[in-house]
């Protein structure tokens, strides 16, 4: 799931800055394999669960499961949307020119979460899951500087560009929200706590 997650989201940010309408259709319809994993998991733990009645870190595995599941469908969800937002403005590109270096950096630093947050899933890793919550902080600071400039005086694409770029903010803001609390269910199944950046 993280893998086709992270595909998914290096295409949305492709499509809405260059503009590429095959793309964003590509990541709509490819949209519906991630919910049927999803799907196919969950359906799959919870048989697992009413059949062997698992206590301990058996049961605190599948728990988490669920709920690492229900995290990337919706960062699957949240690339969606970005492509839906590139097919909507086609042929035009839906980024003002001067935010085009933030979407970008956005995108990037998505598409890295991600990448990490598969190793931590695969290998549990720990030390990683806690470096992905400070990783975040670049994404929070991208966000705040489109903010700003959507704020600013100076602003001259008007208000539908503002809305279209206070929701694309905010789909990179939560994808990476997302990435954070997956890599705290993988620290918390691991070690049985939760850590202590998280509290």
């Amino acid at each position: 799931m993280a893998s086709l997650v992270k595909t998914a989201m290096e295409r949305a940010t492709t499509a809405l800055l260059t503009p590429d309408l095959t793309l964003a259709e590509t990541v709509i319809s490819d949209d519906s394999v991630i919910d049927s994993i999803q799907h196919d998991l969950d359906a799959r733990t919870i048989n697992l669960m009413a059949r062997q009645q698992p206590v301990a870190s058996d049961l605190r595995t599948l728990v988490t499961s669920l709920r690492m599941s229900a995290d990337l469908e919706r960062m699957g969800d949240l690339a969606h949307h970005i492509a839906k937002q590139a097919r909507m403005r086609y042929p035009n590109i839906a980024v003002p020119a001067e935010l085009v270096p933030i979407i970008t950096d956005m995108g990037r630093v998505a598409s890295q979460l991600i990448e990490k947050l598969s190793v931590v899933m695969e290998h549990r890793d720990i030390v990683r899951a806690l470096e992905i919550e400070s990783d975040d902080d670049e994404m929070d600071k991208l966000h705040r500087t489109l903010i700003s400039t959507l704020l600013d005086d100076n602003w001259a694409h008007g208000i539908e560009a503002a809305i279209d770029m206070t929701l694309l903010g905010r789909y990179y803001e939560r994808c990476a929200d997302h990435a954070v609390s997956i890599s705290r269910r993988v620290y918390f199944l691991v070690t049985g706590e939760y850590a202590k950046s998280a509290e």
